[in-house]
């Protein structure tokens, strides 16, 4: 095999500094984390969620959020919106104004299939014009080989980026078997953190939560969380 020897480029090194800072983070994360502090499962008008880009990054700033990541299923439109939005108020902010804005990794939801189930699998940190992400950026599931839960994760992983299965509890087979096998093809984490009952306010599932973190211990990947919104408020799923 050939080593490319070459000096990396400026985009390429930033992109690896912000895979690290991401794993940093998730390294952190526990259960009073999410929704007022980090939060990376989130969905606005580009997929099946209510909010507008906008709304939403200016309602991460409004709450205080320190990291998100927009997680619209087959696309980036609403993060590359809600990115712009976030250049531009940063560029025009008064200097007198002291601005602790939070940052913003890509993200993505993908459908996918791991032992002949169902999952999703949510990518942050991946350049999305990287031809590896073509397949999952067609404001569609994914079709035959490109679904599998593998070809997935290796793409998001090709394309600069760290893989997560969503929602382990919610699948038709259970996290102590789907989380093993997600290991297995390469996953770097769980979202551990996860309201499966749609509390007000909302809150991580104690029993949920126990039994992933376990699972996400024993195989030693990140733990991450997420609120899922769909509806207008970041602090609930619905």
């Amino acid at each position: 095999m050939a080593v490319n020897l070459a000096e990396p480029s400026v985009s390429s090194s930033l992109a690896a500094r912000d895979v690290l800072a991401l794993k940093r983070v998730f390294e952190t994360i526990h259960s009073r984390s999410c929704p007022t502090s980090f939060n990376f499962h989130m969905h606005t008008v580009c997929s099946d969620g209510r909010l507008q880009p906008e709304s939403l990054i200016q309602q991460a700033i409004a709450i205080g959020l320190k990291g998100l990541a927009i997680t619209d299923h087959h696309t980036t439109d609403g993060y590359q919106q809600a990115q712009r939005w976030l250049n531009e108020y940063q560029n025009t902010a008064s200097e007198q104004t002291p601005l602790s804005l939070p940052h913003l990794w890509t993200g993505i939801e993908v459908t996918s299939e791991l032992l002949d189930t169902e999952v999703h699998i949510l990518g942050y940190a991946f350049d999305p014009s990287h031809s590896l992400m073509r397949p999952y950026l067609q404001h569609h599931a994914p079709q035959r080989a490109d679904a599998l839960a593998e070809c997935v994760v290796t793409s998001i992983h090709g394309a600069g980026g760290v893989a997560v299965l969503a929602h382990p509890v919610r699948y038709r087979r259970s996290p102590e078997e789907l989380i093993p096998a997600a290991v297995q093809i390469g996953i770097d984490g769980v979202e551990t953190y996860y309201a499966y009952d749609n509390p007000n306010p909302w809150r991580t599932s104690s029993r949920q939560t126990e039994q992933v973190k376990h699972l996400s211990t024993t195989h030693n990947v990140l733990n991450t969380c997420g609120t899922d919104t769909h509806g207008l408020s970041l602090l609930q799923r619905l």
